[in-house]
């Protein structure tokens, strides 16, 4: 029982500490944003490099989000929480979001990572800013420390979204059932 509550201090712990370290959870409302943007950008040209034909893509479509997400895995639960935006290219509008996430699989460490949506039709970009759920599976290994080590990117498309994961830096190995929750941010917007 001990045992328990030590493990869930620590798992509380980390979570916010991972989400403190991003810089996007401290300091006043235009300094949050401009965290944000900054993360969005450094993301899409990361991005970018990665696999060029994106910069089409994400031009190309109704609209784009941008996260950053600390994810912590310990045994048989994994937590995450971060900041993100979304934007409309139909009308340029920006909106800024929040994210937590919850699940159940095998796995130990942490992860640093930054997801990449891509909305290829208006219905995909008003379901998720109106609903803001996604439920999924993941199963990946992730293992970087600064410049050291191996990071891991991947995409995946459903119902009308691209979405591309890219692991700035943490260790992982974990295979878990998460269930997302996206919500807008009444304070930043």
């Amino acid at each position: 029982m001990r045992l328990g509550r030590h493990i869930i201090g620590i798992v509380l712990l980390t979570v916010l500490s991972a989400c403190t370290t991003t810089g996007l959870s401290s300091g006043t409302p235009a300094e949050r944003r401009q965290a944000i943007q900054s993360m969005r950008q450094e993301a899409l040209s990361e991005l970018a490099s990665i696999k060029p034909d994106t910069r089409a893509q994400i031009a190309s479509a109704v609209g784009y989000a941008v996260f950053s997400n600390a994810n912590i895995n310990i045994i048989f639960a994994s937590f995450g929480g971060g900041f993100g935006i979304v934007r409309d290219n139909s009308s340029g509008n920006d909106t800024y979001m929040r994210m937590g996430e919850a699940g159940i699989g095998i796995g130990a460490g942490v992860k640093d990572f930054r997801a990449v949506f891509v909305f290829h039709t208006e219905s995909a970009l008003e379901r998720f800013m109106d609903v803001g759920v996604s439920v999924g599976g993941q199963a990946d290994a992730a293992a970087k420390a600064g410049d050291l080590g191996a990071a891991a990117g991947g995409s995946a498309v459903v119902d009308n979204v691209t979405v591309y994961q890219l692991t700035q830096s943490g260790l992982a190995l974990q295979a878990t059932v998460m269930g997302t929750r996206y919500w807008q941010d009444a304070e930043l917007n």
